[in-house]
């Protein structure tokens, strides 16, 4: 067994040493498309989603050079009509790209080596086992190894773009990746006769423009239309209820945290990698690892695109923004327009597709932090420095009942170009009021109840557990009276987020009159004894 070439099932017997998800039904859908014209397949989805695991368990499913029965004979893979008929049958060519790529930067070797690197790597390992290929080229070596023994490859490419994100705009060692890639899958005169199968990773979609035309036969499922793959690209809701009961944790909580992608056909994905750390380790809360690509993300907001400052601030508040989707290179590069960058972010997952009605959010707690760290960076822009001091200011006033300055505040938001153009009916008050407590998220959890015909419902900002500070209950209304909105607090007897605290709490009433343009606000402290305090 090798490295790249026929690199066995022990890569997956390891993941299934551990707590292991049963995901081996994607094997099916590379068995449909075995000897086929759809025989090339390219899944694009964000890091820690799962890329290499669903790697590993298809090399062990299709190298010849091992026995895989006893770790496929009890999964969901082994109750379909093809199992054994693809069972071990192929050779495989496994890749990582980014070892490569690595590797080329650590011994300091320009990364136009990269493509000659994988082809000796895969070249030295393909002549070891068959020593009678050796003196040919590796495109030769495999035709004759092919022709010889009637078995074909399968092609198992994980991150497959890294070189292309690597070389940024070097167009020589783009050209020169993609020519070694055109070489294996749209070779007339080698893809039929070697290429039984291809199965290929990244993390953005293959280009518009044509400039990556040696994959254009590849299949597409990027995390925009995943299609079939969906259920694939990270957990399900059913499977991460029943991990939280195995493990005695909270699913409500696991939602918060990790909930990521939704689609029409299979409902919530989850992020694998965060749910089994925040299993194993029985604790909920960010295991999101930073990157290059996403760090870069932070000039680009600062640039303040075509408003994306803006637009940032409303999601981190809980805004669905609308985006257009289309526009979008497929790179790092090319914007275009504020919509490219946040297409760009969900495909490195930290916004969620909805594509029904073409919007985006943010999916979780933990991707939240992301932007709330980009939101009080030091090298935040100045514009959005002074909304960021606004809002705590309110804040302060408003735990310390200073209802005029609160009033003063939240007409200074209604002044900034964050504020709606039209302010005329209670959402856009709402829209207004979640701005102007933007500062909240760092200490506080919100919890939003959807407007009802009675009117703007509660927002409550519950205290995390590290914070000191009281809770406090935002009541809105349009035309009313802020005594009104203090006397529908009272009656509610609190929303339901708060049976579960008990401490004290701050009640402000807002309403805005239409005629007169102006705000007015009533604050009121009381304690509030939870549902567990009463009943002791």
């Amino acid at each position: 067994m090798g490295i790249y070439f026929n690199p066995g099932n022990k890569g997956f017997q390891e993941i299934l040493q551990s707590e292991y998800i049963d995901k081996s039904g994607l094997i099916t859908l590379i068995n449909n498309t075995v000897g086929t014209m759809a025989k090339l397949t390219c899944i694009s989805r964000p890091r820690r989603f799962g890329k290499s695991y669903a790697a590993k368990m298809l090399c062990a499913y299709y190298d010849c050079s091992c026995d895989s029965h006893a770790l496929f004979d009890d999964k969901e893979i082994a109750q379909t009509e093809g199992y054994l008929a693809h069972l071990n049958q192929y050779q495989v060519i496994n890749l990582d790209i980014t070892g490569f790529v690595s590797e080329a930067t650590t011994m300091d070797m320009p990364l136009l080596n990269v493509p000659n690197m994988i082809a000796d790597a895969v070249h030295r390992e393909l002549t070891e086992s068959y020593p009678e290929l050796a003196g040919k080229s590796l495109t030769d070596a495999m035709i004759g190894y092919v022709e010889q023994s009637g078995k074909e490859f399968v092609f198992i490419i994980d991150e497959w773009d890294a070189l292309i994100r690597e070389a940024k705009g070097d167009a020589a060692v783009q050209k020169k990746y993609l020519n070694f890639l055109r070489g294996w899958f749209k070779n007339s005169s080698f893809t039929p006769k070697v290429v039984a199968a291809a199965y290929m990773t990244g993390i953005l979609p293959i280009k518009k423009d044509g400039s990556q035309s040696a994959i254009s036969d590849f299949i597409e499922y990027p995390i925009l239309d995943p299609n079939g793959f969906a259920e694939f690209t990270g957990f399900t809701e059913d499977e991460v209820k029943k991990l939280c009961e195995g493990h005695g944790m909270s699913f409500e909580d696991a939602k918060k945290w990790y909930d990521g992608y939704e689609f029409s056909d299979v409902g919530a994905i989850y992020n694998p990698y965060s749910v089994m750390l925040a299993m194993r380790k029985r604790k909920f809360g960010s295991y999101w690892q930073r990157t290059s690509a996403a760090e870069s993300l932070l000039t680009y907001i600062n640039m303040d695109f075509e408003g994306l400052q803006e637009i940032v601030s409303r999601l981190i508040s809980g805004e669905e923004i609308e985006v257009d989707t289309e526009s979008f290179e497929n790179d790092f590069e090319t914007f275009k327009s504020r919509d490219d960058v946040l297409t760009l972010l969900i495909h490195l997952g930290y916004l969620t597709w909805h594509e029904e009605d073409g919007t985006v959010r943010i999916p979780n707690e933990e991707v939240r932090g992301e932007f709330r760290k980009i939101l009080k960076g030091t090298n935040a822009n100045r514009k959005w420095m002074e909304l960021i001091s606004r809002s705590r200011k309110l804040l302060e006033d408003t735990i310390a009942g200073k209802e005029e300055a609160v009033i003063k505040a939240i007409e200074e938001i209604r002044d900034t170009q964050y504020a709606p153009t039209f302010y005329n009916n209670e959402q856009a008050l709402r829209y207004v009021i979640k701005f102007a407590y933007i500062a909240a998220v760092d200490q506080y959890l919100k919890v939003e109840e959807l407007p009802s015909g009675k009117g703007v419902a509660d927002v409550v900002y519950l205290p995390k557990r590290s914070s000191m500070l009281p809770a406090l209950v935002v009541e809105l209304k349009w035309n009313k009276s802020s005594e009104g909105a203090i006397r529908q607090i009272k009656e509610k007897n609190y929303p339901a987020a708060l049976e579960e605290y008990g401490g004290e709490v701050v009640m402000a009433g807002i309403n805005y009159d239409a005629k007169k343009k102006i705000h007015s606000c009533l604050i009121e402290r009381s304690h509030f004894r939870s549902a567990k305090q009463i009943q002791t």
